[in-house]
């Protein structure tokens, strides 16, 4: 595992991830996704859903709308909780979130606490702060063609034309919840998966892709009976780490969890286990596992005037039903691949970088090239492998610029496990040499074999 800075200077170099709307001088905490980056990005994507959702017959997928009716947030909560705590310096006015520049503290920080820290502002080094103030979170948008502050006549009218750009994707399946039971009527227990961008204003984004204010997440919330909750959150939790460690093919000795407790937890939650992740920077979330209780379908049912309960098929019983959610950030997950795929070695005595990325997920799993590109047999056979290869596996590359040398040094630090080579021996017997990325072991392999 390399230094932050590493990582980042490989994304950018290879074209990973570039900042958002770089040639402007780019936005803080806004991030795009080049080539390389959006393939494995989607790779990320479709082996969760692969995982949560294809490969089990009790969890269904939706894709709900990103502006919803903004008594969603209300009922959810967002609007009055979903807040980080602001400080500014009042010598530079920069502004922080207080839990970030001390040690040992939370969200739930008071001025107090904070001023006896003795903290000295991370801009000028200067300790003059002003009041914490809670910060919502939630980007404000509007709705119709009035702005609150262009109609003069009918102001309120204009307000109620404030919506909110969804802050998490979870509430986008509590809303569909019973559009989901009225069409399918699965057996309890049964989950709803999203995958979606989620937006959250920021105070101070920071660590590159890890916290920043666009991010995409992958949430299930999984539905049970209130007394069988316990039951299903370890089976979850079990299943996260399986995930990770199995398809995701993070070491397990890097991910912790941490079990938060009761005043550090999400408005809510009754239980919630932060899954962590040893991270360039230090040990950061990855994912997270919470119970939200009957909490979101209770508030949706009071704010609706719609009931929310669930009639069992086997018993009668009706209930509202609990949740369990395992929920995880794409953006996290990416940095913790890349960054713990990322190695400096040497050899034969020349140092490289390399991505030793899982075959799942490296952006390309082929790279075919002809030995030189100026001998036209070897090219016209190079691109008869390259189809071949083509047909079976979508993700396979070209590359036929500079030396062998520097086409391997290059794939290397793109990930490419295997490269194929087409060389004179080729066009004796049809067998290439095939060069693994971690060991640089060369093997000949007949094509048919491929």
């Amino acid at each position: 595992m390399g230094k932050l800075e590493d990582i980042i200077s490989l994304c950018k170099r290879r074209g990973f991830i570039f900042q958002g709307s770089e040639v402007y001088g780019g936005m803080a905490g806004t991030w795009d996704y080049g080539p390389l980056g959006v393939t494995m990005k989607r790779k990320i994507m479709d082996e969760w859903w692969k995982y949560f959702v294809e490969n089990r017959d009790d969890i269904y997928g939706i894709d709900a709308a990103i502006i919803m009716n903004p008594k969603t947030w209300v009922a959810s909560g967002h609007t009055t909780t979903f807040a980080d705590p602001l400080v500014e310096c009042k010598e530079c006015k920069s502004r922080f979130r207080a839990d970030k520049i001390t040690d040992g503290f939370t969200e739930s920080i008071t001025t107090e606490e904070f001023l006896e820290t003795h903290t000295k502002c991370p801009n000028c080094g200067k300790e003059n702060w002003g009041p914490i103030r809670k910060f919502n979170m939630m980007f404000k948008t509007h709705v119709g063609a009035v702005l609150p502050e262009d109609d003069k006549e009918n102001p309120e009218l204009a307000k109620n034309n404030i919506a909110y750009l969804r802050p998490e994707t979870a509430q986008g399946i509590f809303t569909n919840y019973k559009n989901v039971v009225d069409t399918i009527y699965p057996n309890i227990p049964f989950g709803i998966a999203q995958q979606g961008k989620a937006f959250r204003n920021e105070i101070s984004p920071r660590d590159f892709i890890l916290r920043d204010r666009e991010c995409s997440q992958m949430e299930v919330e999984y539905f049970v009976a209130p007394d069988t909750w316990e039951k299903y959150f370890e089976e979850m939790r079990q299943s996260q780490h399986d995930f990770l460690e199995n398809v995701m093919k993070l070491p397990a000795d890097k991910i912790h969890e941490l079990e938060v407790p009761a005043e550090d937890r999400a408005h809510y939650s009754k239980r919630t286990i932060d899954v962590m992740f040893d991270y360039p920077n230090g040990e950061e979330e990855l994912m997270g596992l919470a119970y939200r209780t009957d909490f979101d379908l209770a508030n949706i049912e009071r704010e609706s005037g719609k009931s929310m309960e669930y009639r069992d098929k086997t018993t009668g019983e009706t209930f509202i039903p609990h949740v369990i959610e395992p929920s995880i950030g794409v953006e996290r997950l990416f940095l913790a691949i890349i960054s713990n795929a990322y190695t400096e070695d040497e050899i034969n005595g020349e140092k490289r970088i390399v991505l030793k990325l899982p075959e799942n997920l490296a952006p390309y799993r082929f790279c075919v090239s002809p030995l030189l590109k100026n001998k036209p047999e070897l090219v016209s056979k190079a691109r008869e492998v390259y189809r071949i290869l083509r047909e079976k596996y979508n993700n396979v590359t070209w590359d036929d610029s500079g030396n062998i040398g520097k086409r391997y040094r290059k794939q290397d630090e793109i990930g490419t496990p295997k490269c194929v080579v087409i060389d004179f021996t080729t066009l004796e017997d049809n067998t290439v040499t095939v060069r693994e990325r971690d060991t640089t072991e060369q093997t000949r392999v007949s094509i048919e074999n491929l």
